[in-house]
């Protein structure tokens, strides 16, 4: 007669997901955060993941957690761990709709930078599927279903990012504004506008190009702050203040007119245009081919502004 005890079970997927996130995270309610459930439901799992195990991953302290020797010693592991099964899901999606590709960008790239870039890339591929979607922090591609995304990154840029472009910053407004502004000292007298994400934009100019100006205009009375950059440089257009530009942003307004400089000075921006994948060592011909585009055309639209 053939012998077939109970089998033991092993831990959820969702325990396992709860652990590797809180311990990733440094607390379960930036992990509940990111796995779209309640701190409570985390610290269910952990608890059901101890119980299995025996033994306490976590301390629980008056303002929180913190990993024991044990969930320390273990959290590498399945970090790698869940960063592999998200590579295979990825993959797994490619390999099942090739002519997809999702983009992950902020916000403002994805308003102001990619449009005219995404039409250049529907030419080259007719058949490819695009979707866009706007993040204010770049996502983890090792985990996130993104092909590609596409944000600033601070100089000198890591391994793993793939350079686009180098940035100026430099004052804007409408050509209507800029008839009152004859020199820097003028923008004491009118309207700044600020992202919120760029705060030191204007200190950075004003330091070079205005030194005689207060170093904290920027955050005078005479202020407006954007949570959309987008919306500050359209409000720039209609004549509300000066916005302080990045000029890869800025290209097109600039060449139709919409926008103008009433300044000559640039100064180099501390971020640079990159795009990360997944997976760099094992790219896919179609990424590499859409690097290959949006790298030359901002090149050559760099080119084009050193020659204006």
């Amino acid at each position: 007669m053939p012998v077939n005890p109970p089998r033991p079970r092993g831990p959820s997927l969702n325990a396992l997901r709860a652990f590797e996130a809180s311990a990733r995270l440094g607390g379960f309610s930036a992990a509940a955060n990111e796995l779209c459930i309640s701190p409570a439901a985390v610290a269910q799992h952990i608890k059901t993941l101890e119980e299995w195990a025996g033994a306490d991953l976590f301390e629980r302290q008056s303002r929180g957690v913190k990993l024991t020797a044990l969930g320390q010693g273990i959290a590498f592991d399945f970090h790698k761990a869940f960063d592999q099964l998200g590579l295979a899901t990825l993959t797994l999606r490619r390999r099942a709709m090739p002519d997809q590709i999702r983009i992950a960008a902020l916000p403002s790239i994805a308003q102001l930078w990619l449009p005219r870039r995404l039409r250049k890339i529907r030419q080259a591929f007719p058949d490819l599927a695009i979707s866009v979607t706007a993040l204010e922090v770049a996502p983890n591609l090792k985990r996130e279903p993104f092909d590609m995304a596409i944000f600033y990154h601070p100089l000198p840029l890591g391994k793993n990012l793939t350079f686009l472009a180098d940035d100026f910053l430099y004052p804007v407004c409408s050509p209507e504004l800029a008839k009152t502004l004859q020199r820097p000292e003028d923008l004491a007298d009118v309207t700044l506008l600020d992202d919120d994400q760029w705060l030191d934009d204007w200190p950075d100019w004003i330091a070079q190009a205005a030194p005689n100006l207060a170093p904290d205009i920027s955050i005078g009375r005479r202020r407006a702050e954007y949570s959309l950059y987008a919306l500050a440089i359209e409000e720039a257009k209609s004549g509300a203040g000066v916005a302080m530009a990045r000029h890869s942003l800025v290209a097109d307004q600039m060449a139709n007119g919409d926008l103008v400089a009433p300044f000559s000075h640039t100064i180099a921006c501390r971020t640079a245009l990159a795009v990360t994948v997944p997976n760099a060592a094992q790219m896919p011909v179609l990424l590499s081919q859409l690097i290959d585009l949006l790298q030359k055309d901002a090149s050559d639209a760099l080119e084009i502004a050193d020659k204006t």
